[in-house]
């Protein structure tokens, strides 16, 4: 079990992250890819990008074991910034760490491994290394995941919406109740599944929430505790990754396709820029169909700034919560899918 201890100040401190981070998607999505687990969701995902990845993939496989740690500097705060800002984070990680983070990898003696060449090359500095790091990152990054960005920065920035729901209702003891299952908040612990022991003391730091659409079963935490406290949890899925949206569905019998996406993408609230990236479509078939579900009493619209925040009505939430069940009652099935709990961790 993994304990998060929290002062009154670390309550205050809690915040959410802006955005998905690059690089932690990156990394999870390796242990996807490795895992048969999570067909439902991550199935197609892992066939085709199995069949992307032309470039060499064992300096990664050796960084990134298919359990247990893997070295905090492959990911830095900035990949929250995108690739390139993560990417230069880490090139940018000092010798002494890096040389202390990779020891810890070490051989496994008792399954006859040794340390591979690739990781005593990289403890040992110089570029080159670090470019082969740095390109073997680049490249799978290009097969993994830049193809599915925009599915997963909507799946994203969705649970985001609903936390900042839940911190608008009740504040930061009510977002860290609002958290995925595996996570409890008994005040003033955040408890969590976890494959090892592990307590974590904030320390008046304050806490980073940071939804991940590839983390799976179990949060992750940095294993340094000096570093910045960050805590990776998985957002829910309700969906294999498809842009959106069964034609067939009642909704969009009776609203239409479109107009059916743009609803369910406002969920707990979004931006127009939020929803167009949420449903897949253009900027202005958003704030056209937004209109027309304001006019027919669904959708509440409020101007903040140059933004404009739209929420669903009672009435909208309604008619979004019924179609739900209709589509969950069709789609249930007998035989119930069993997913194991104990992924990947840093400890």
């Amino acid at each position: 079990m993994l304990r998060i201890h929290f002062t009154a100040n670390d309550v205050a401190g809690v915040r959410m992250a802006a955005r998905p981070d690059v690089l932690w998607e990156t990394i999870l999505s390796f242990h996807r890819l490795r895992d048969r687990r999570g067909s439902v969701v991550y199935g197609e995902w892992r066939s085709d990008t199995r069949t992307r990845l032309n470039g060499e993939t064992r300096l990664l496989a050796a960084l990134v074991p298919s359990r247990g740690y893997f070295p905090d500097f492959l990911t830095p705060s900035q990949g929250v910034h995108g690739l390139d800002e993560g990417l230069q984070a880490i090139r940018a990680t000092s010798q002494a760490r890096l040389r202390r983070e990779l020891a810890l990898l070490g051989p496994d003696r008792a399954a006859g491994r040794t340390v591979p060449h690739s990781l005593r090359a990289l403890a040992e500095g110089g570029a080159e290394p670090f470019s082969r790091l740095v390109g073997a990152l680049r490249s799978y990054h290009r097969a993994a995941i830049e193809p599915y960005w925009p599915h997963i920065r909507a799946r994203v920035e969705a649970d985001r919406a609903r936390r900042g729901r839940a911190l608008l209702d009740g504040g930061a003891e009510e977002l860290l109740a609002s958290l995925p299952p595996m996570l409890r908040w008994r005040a003033p612990v955040l408890e969590a599944d976890y494959p090892v022991e592990r307590d974590l003391y904030l320390d008046g730091r304050g806490l980073l929430l940071q939804p991940s659409y590839f983390c799976r079963g179990t949060p992750v935490v940095l294993r340094d505790p000096s570093l910045p406290p960050v805590l990776v949890y998985p957002i829910t899925h309700c969906e294999a990754p498809t842009v959106r949206e069964p034609g067939g569905s009642s909704l969009a019998k009776l609203v239409g396709n479109t107009r059916s996406a743009v609803l369910h993408a406002i969920g707990d609230g979004g931006t127009t820029s939020e929803l167009a990236r949420r449903a897949g479509v253009s900027l202005a078939s958003a704030s056209q169909h937004a209109g027309v579900l304001r006019e027919a009493g669904l959708v509440a619209t409020l101007r903040h700034g140059n933004a404009v925040l739209h929420t669903l009505t009672p009435l909208g939430a309604a008619l979004l919560g019924g179609a739900q069940r209709v589509a969950e009652a069709a789609s249930a099935a007998p035989v119930e899918r069993h997913y194991a709990r104990n992924g990947p961790f840093t400890s």
